[in-house]
């Protein structure tokens, strides 16, 4: 089982709008609620920070600067509100208990991705956890889901990929694996039906149901 982290497995969003509006205020600019930030993320922090900037000031000069403000004050702050989903947790143990081996594939920076998933999930053994690595494309690109699959000897037809978000959708189609979309994350059910998922499923307990291990 492959799993989306950001909106899946913790929900992350406000600490991500926090340390945003953060950087936000170090250089000078507007800030946004945090609901409005459940449509700017999911393709990567960069690119988060172009969205939330003005439209006058999306730049690559203060991307940068965004990341700069953003990092060390994140890395800090990942968990002052990050929780996991209500049975998430149930739901891994009992899988790991199982023998169902357990992936991440996020575009959360790699080292935040391997912090959060520690601290969340302190008890959980995840086979691989990737996140956002220099030189190699971001979901939607299948490339992530390849190389877990590489890392763990699973062939697709044995894979499970599951996330929140169109982009997730789309990454596990483009990866050729079954996908789930769950409707408790960031984004709306009709995005998720959109890219037609084999399954999508609105609680924690109907994916224990697919996965037959409840």
């Amino acid at each position: 089982m492959i799993f989306d982290l950001d909106g899946t497995l913790v929900n992350t969003i406000a600490d991500l709008a926090a340390s945003t509006n953060h950087a936000l205020r170090q250089l000078g600019f507007p800030t946004h609620p945090t609901e409005r930030y459940k449509m700017m993320v999911g393709n990567g922090i960069n690119q988060l920070f172009r969205r939330a900037l003005p439209e006058s000031a999306q730049t690559d000069a203060n991307v940068l600067r965004m990341r700069q403000a953003f990092l060390p004050y994140y890395h800090e702050h990942i968990v002052d509100f990050s929780r996991p989903y209500p049975g998430i947790t149930e739901l891994l143990s009992t899988c790991q208990q199982e023998g169902i081996l357990l992936a991440v594939a996020s575009n959360k920076y790699q080292e935040g991705a391997t912090k959060l998933i520690a601290t969340a999930f302190p008890s959980v053994s995840f086979s691989i956890v990737l996140g956002q690595r220099e030189g190699v494309a971001i979901k939607p690109d299948p490339q992530i889901v390849y190389d877990i699959l590489a890392a763990t000897g699973v062939s697709k037809e044995d894979t499970l990929y599951i996330g929140d978000s169109g982009v997730d959708m789309q990454t596990g189609a483009n990866a050729s694996v079954d996908t789930c979309g769950v409707t408790w994350g960031f984004r709306s059910r009709e995005e998720l039906e959109a890219f037609q998922p084999q399954h999508l499923i609105d609680t924690v307990d109907d994916l224990a149901d697919i996965i037959h291990v409840c």
